[in-house]
Parts: structure tokens; C-alpha cells; sequence
């Protein structure tokens, strides 16, 4: 699933009349570039949720001449990142038996990476080999971030177990926006949230019971929030010493 139905508030002025998954960088819009991203990782088909400028999301969907085969998810009211999901797979679109159904990546619409050694998204694949776990995270190096990322997101242990920080805390790593998740994070943790709510929620009770893990991405990850951090972006892919690291 790819979510693309945020309002991009922080984008401001870009995202006045358009969705943030539209703005284009290095040649191609977010959109494309995770679209691309999920094909050559063999994914046939993703369903997209859409609300801001949902029509204009709906349109460029259909205008795409490559795979995957996309499903457009209109969202008259915003769902949070966990609510759209929840949703798609209320209604069957991302598989069958929600309980028992294998596991499916979660991209957000703004994700823009460039893959290490090798593709993220297939290292994520194999890295799912515990069939406990209900959710694998890409996560990034907070000190390689040059957008405003914070203290960070998460801790790692050796085994790859994630934790929020703490008090006073500095995380070294924050979350890329790209996810292996179970369907059963969704059946078991979700029946008691409301309509629309944040992944965080299902992370936090999945960390708890020891079913959550994270792999470090080995390429290099863009926040995109702003504009300065879409200017900023443009400029380091142009870079020759793009792969250097501050």
C-alpha cells in the first residue's frame, strides 16, 4: 500500500493545489519514484489512498503506461497512516484472510531513497524470516539526515529490536518511510482504536510484545517535509559527491 492522502501542510506553498505526492524530484514525481521502486521489487499491485487532491492523484494513477497495477482508495475523511490501512484491508484489497495473510510493504507517499549495495526493498523481503514478527521497519541513520529530523525516532539493539527513546535520549535512528508489516498487526492490535489513527499505535504495542524489528537502510534517505528540504534534495542528487556523508 502507498499512502498518498496526507494534506502536506508543511509543503506549504507547494502543496496548495496539488498532492504532495505529485512534487516532482529528479525527474519523476515521489509518487513514480515508489510506484517504480515496488515494480522492480515484483509488487503487481498496490492500492493508493488518496484525499487531498485525491482527483488529481486518481488522474496521474491512470496516466502511468508501466506496472504495478494500481487501486485507487478515496478517503472522504483522513484515516492516519493505520486507519487507511486497516481500511484497505477491511475491504480486501491487500489480500485475503487478514489474520493469516503474508506480509505486505507500506510506503508513504513522500518516501524518496536511493538503494546501497542492494535494493532496500528486497533486503526488507529477506529480512522477514520470523513468522512472530508483525512489523519490519526501514530505518536511517539520523546523523546522515540533513533535514530537520529531531532526536530521532528509534534505538536498535543487536538483534535489530527497536525502542523510542527515552528521556533525554538522542535516537540514532528515524523511520524512512517504508514497512514490511503482517496483517495480523492490524486484527490484533486494531479492533479497539478509532476510525482513523497513526501507525505508531500498532509499533508501539508490537514493540511491547517483541514482534517489531528494523533494518538499517545502506543507501541514502531524503526527508522531505518542506520546501527548503525539497530545494535541498534537488540540489545534493546533482551533487557529484552524492553518496558522501556529513
Amino acid at each position: 500500500m502507498l499512502l498518498a492522502a496526507g494534506l502536506g501542510a508543511r509543503m506549504r506553498p507547494l502543496t496548495a493545489e496539488t498532492a504532495k505526492p505529485l512534487l516532482r524530484l529528479a525527474g519523476q514525481t515521489l509518487l513514480d519514484h515508489a510506484l517504480d521502486r515496488l515494480a522492480a521489487a515484483g509488487v503487481a499491485r498496490v492500492v493508493v489512498n488518496g484525499h487531498w487532491q485525491a482527483e488529481r492523484v486518481r488522474a496521474h494513477l491512470a496516466a502511468r503506461h508501466s506496472g504495478p497495477e494500481t487501486v485507487f482508495r478515496h478517503e472522504s475523511e483522513l484515516l492516519d497512516t493505520g486507519g487507511a490501512v486497516r481500511a484497505a484491508l477491511a475491504e480486501g484489497l491487500l489480500g485475503g484472510d487478514v489474520a493469516a495473510g503474508a506480509p505486505f510493504f507500506i510506503v508513504n507517499g513522500d518516501a524518496f531513497w536511493l538503494d546501497g549495495p542492494r535494493p532496500a526493498l528486497a533486503r526488507l523481503a529477506e529480512a522477514w524470516a520470523d513468522p512472530e514478527i508483525d512489523a519490519l521497519l526501514l530505518c536511517h541513520r539520523t546523523y546522515q539526515v540533513a533535514a530537520e529530523v529531531g532526536a530521532g525516532d528509534f534505538l536498535l539493539d543487536p538483534w535489530g529490536r527497536p525502542r523510542r527513546r527515552g528521556a533525554r535520549e538522542i535516537a540514532p535512528y528515524v523511520f524512512a518511510g517504508v514497512q514490511l508489516a503482517s496483517p495480523r498487526l492490524f486484527a490484533e492490535g486494531g479492533q479497539d482504536l478509532p476510525a482513523a489513527f497513526s501507525m505508531n499505535r500498532l509499533w508501539d504495542r508490537a514493540m511491547a510484545g517483541d514482534r517489531a524489528r528494523a533494518l538499517v537502510h545502506d543507501g541514502l534517505w531524503f526527508h522531505l517535509s518542506t520546501p527548503a528540504d525539497l530545494a535541498d534534495a534537488r540540489i545534493a542528487l546533482r551533487h557529484p559527491a552524492i553518496g558522501a556523508t556529513r
